[in-house]
């Protein structure tokens, strides 16, 4: 006992001491270490100390490191993932899809994260980010809608239900002002969703100053990643959702055997910091007798940090109108025998209508049908989870394993 107090006190003063203090981490990580294996050597020596002696002085040495680490970095630099107050839980954001919230398992994009939507021209990329926007108004939050492309559509954002009163629109002259005008906001912590589109229009200003033809190798890569590494940590402090638009170029150099043949743009780094990936492509068209009316989306979900990945989704696309919500509810209905089907007519609480769209009119304008039914559902989607209730938060399934419906 009396050796541990003579190393301890020699420990603080090397530390007090301005040779200590120069030294820094360093410094103090290598004497910590020297002392915290001197009990380790005697007791292989000579077997005088016990294993839990030997265990409090490996304790009071990481302690003494905690104690350095926190006094030049502050609180908070390390602690004690279990026992420190993380929330365990990550507030979201509906995309304006019942069937998508579902499957992404949480029940819409997760604040403070990177998402990337991506694919084919005229696929619902925009709209579905649209949606996204909506329903964070509705919470009351801010957003911003950064239009690289110069081709956002005021009417079918109203038509939505964007307040584009209250929208912030930027329309910028090259990549590296979208991104650092992104940077001010989310830093500003008062954003809830921003959305830039896209990110195949973010154009490095060195390539807009530059002669047609010139060779500009990987520039918007390096650009996408330094942007990204700054504004990784601002968002998970500011819970700003980033939502990047991008396009598909076709992958030439697949030699046949079976690889990608699709590629996004603005290199590799935006596939590792976003949180969710969604591939949303067109599947097929919706029409009124010869008239076509919409299409049918297939989104899948190629990555999610939030719950297990690689499910399927499908829903209506409406020109004009956006996200058939109606549509969906009656799909997954039928699916989950909430409702039943005899031919063309549709059978809900006892009530009958013929055909779809005399159904989806009565639940666009009866509410309440609509509501009891999407709350039916999700307790049917829902019945496997554990400890969580079905609404507006998730957990990381990483480290929280649940079960989760297909």
């Amino acid at each position: 006992m009396a050796r541990l107090l003579r190393n301890a006190s020699s420990l603080r003063r090397a530390l007090l001491s301005p040779e200590g203090v120069r030294r820094g981490v360093l410094g103090t990580s290598t004497q910590i270490c020297s002392y915290a294996t001197k009990g380790k050597r005697k007791s292989k020596s000579d077997g005088s100390e016990s294993g839990e002696e030997n265990m409090s002085k490996k304790e009071l040495a990481l302690q003494l490191a905690l104690d350095q680490i926190t006094s030049q970095f502050g609180k908070g630099a390390i602690m004690w993932f279990g026992r420190s107050e993380v929330p365990k839980n990550v507030p979201v954001v509906s995309t304006g899809s019942f069937a998508l919230d579902i499957a992404l398992g949480c029940g819409g994009f997760p604040k403070g994260r990177v998402v990337e939507i991506f694919g084919p021209e005229a696929s619902g990329k925009t709209t579905l980010a649209l949606h996204v926007i909506a329903e964070a108004q509705k919470q009351g939050g801010y957003c911003v809608f950064v239009d690289a492309e110069h081709a956002l559509d005021s009417s079918l954002a109203k038509a939505i239900g964007v307040n584009t009163e209250n929208l912030l629109l930027s329309q910028p002259d090259c990549g590296e002002q979208a991104l650092s005008l992104v940077d001010t906001l989310i830093r500003s912590g008062s954003v809830d969703v921003v959305v830039v589109d896209s990110v195949a229009a973010l154009v490095p200003k060195s390539e807009l100053d530059g002669e047609m033809g010139d060779a500009h190798m990987a520039m918007q890569a390096r650009l996408m990643s330094q942007a990204l590494r700054k504004l990784s940590h601002s968002l998970s402090q500011s819970q700003t959702i980033l939502i990047f638009i991008n396009q598909v170029r076709a992958k030439l150099s697949t030699f046949g055997f079976g690889g990608p043949t699709e590629v996004t743009c603005g290199g590799n780094a935006l596939k590792f910091y976003a949180s969710v990936r969604l591939n949303i492509r067109r599947v097929g068209f919706i029409k009124k007798g010869e008239e076509t009316t919409g299409t049918q989306v297939q989104v899948k979900i190629v990555k999610n940090k939030l719950a297990p990945p690689f499910k399927t989704v499908q829903f209506e696309l409406e020109f004009g109108k956006g996200i058939s919500r109606e549509s969906e509810i009656i799909e997954l209905a039928l699916k989950h025998k909430l409702i039943k089907k005899s031919g063309a007519f549709y059978d809900c609480n006892g009530k009958k209508y013929h055909g779809k769209e005399a159904f989806k009119e009565f639940l666009a304008h009866n509410d309440d049908v609509q509501e009891e039914l999407m709350l039916k559902l999700r307790e049917k989607l829902h019945e496997a989870e554990t400890g969580q209730e079905p609404g507006d938060e998730c957990t990381d399934w990483r480290t929280h394993s649940r079960n989760h419906l297909t």
